[in-house]
């Protein structure tokens, strides 16, 4: 028999969310039952419940900052045990057997991974989110919170943490580089903090310098704000690596400017609107204009160890589950620093 658990869902695109009661399957030999301590609000769950971004689907339960506490295991199950502190992230399953699975990264499954909600299993079941008191995911995409992150600021890290660690760790921001940060939101203030604690020197490059103060007690070095025309003459051609935290609109070539001969461009917005850039802006520097879409399990695993071993965890609001329509217009308006994290424990009390 399948359980039964409270949630909070968006009725319909754009509709307020509220609270419902929703169906997690039983345990199959290799799954395992979470109680969900905390679920961070992502941007993105606005707008998958708005459907921004293509047709959803509804009820939708968002939420893939997922984290809590291990309340049973299927029979094949040896890695967890009742009691462990794990996380989910934004994937649930893949085939498994592609190159891209095989090779670790499974977000890029040639059959498409499958998504912690808004999406359909192999089994032809829709997926619901964290923004409730349990959920059953398949042991390979669970990972393991280490001791020394509360899991109330581990939470984000599956998702605002390893889209921010994989693009700096593949791009090699360590000693001895200097990484800019696009945005100083929830993603921007967790580049920051990864990027200096891998031992790069991290500037932040924001509209303007309200949030310096947090940028810098952070571990940035530098903060500028990007309504200074001043700001790109001066930090021309400086940079290794610039991490393009927001989903706005920029001028590209502007940012490509700032880029040392060899440097890199990395995008983790997903803005609404496409981005154009004049080719010569690579062409006069070999350089590079990429992207990047979070982490495979593996270096999933790799970020939250990492951030356990520096003491890094997001910085947080939490709320109980009655205020999250409040919380999504706040985010929609800036104002949160720097990600929101529903208490669990009150969806459904």
């Amino acid at each position: 028999m399948s359980t039964t658990t409270n949630a909070i869902a968006a009725p319909a695109p754009g509709a307020p969310l509220a609270p419902t009661t929703i169906e997690r399957r039983d345990l199959r030999a290799d799954d395992v039952l979470i109680d969900i301590a905390y679920a961070g609000i992502c941007h993105s769950d606005i707008h998958q419940a708005k459907e921004d971004w293509g047709q959803a689907i509804f009820p939708m339960v968002p939420g893939h900052e997922i984290a809590g506490v291990v309340a049973a295991v299927g029979s094949g199950v040896t890695k967890y045990r009742v009691g462990d502190r794990v996380g989910v992230g934004c994937m649930v399953d893949s085939c498994g057997e592609c190159e891209y699975c095989l090779a670790g990264t499974e977000q890029f499954c040639v059959k498409g991974n499958v998504q912690t909600y808004n999406g359909v299993g192999f089994d032809g079941e829709n997926t619901y989110g964290g923004y409730s008191n349990q959920i059953v995911v398949k042991d390979a995409f669970v990972c393991r919170i280490p001791e020394g992150i509360d899991l109330d600021v581990a939470a984000p890290l599956l998702c605002a943490g390893i889209t921010t660690y994989s693009p700096l760790n593949h791009w090699g921001a360590g000693p001895g580089k200097k990484v800019a940060v696009i945005g100083f939101g929830g993603l921007g203030h967790m580049g920051v903090k990864i990027a200096a604690a891998m031992g790069a020197e991290v500037t932040v490059l924001s509209q303007s310098l309200k949030k310096q103060e947090d940028g810098l007690k952070l571990g940035a070095t530098d903060y500028y704000a990007t309504s200074d025309e001043a700001t790109f003459d001066v930090l021309r051609g400086k940079f290794d690596v610039i991490l393009n935290t927001v989903s706005a609109k920029l001028p590209v070539d502007a940012y490509l400017s700032l880029l040392k001969v060899g440097g890199a461009m990395v995008n983790v917005g997903a803005p609404g609107e496409p981005l154009s850039y004049n080719a010569f802006s690579l062409l006069g520097g070999n350089k590079v204009l990429a992207g990047s879409m979070i982490g495979g399990i593996a270096e999933t695993q790799e970020m939250l160890d990492f951030c356990a071993k520096h003491g890094i965890g997001a910085e947080i609001e939490t709320i109980p589950a009655d205020k999250v329509n409040e919380a999504y217009e706040r985010v929609e308006n800036s104002d949160v620093r720097y990600r929101f994290v529903i208490d669990a424990s009150t969806i459904g009390a």
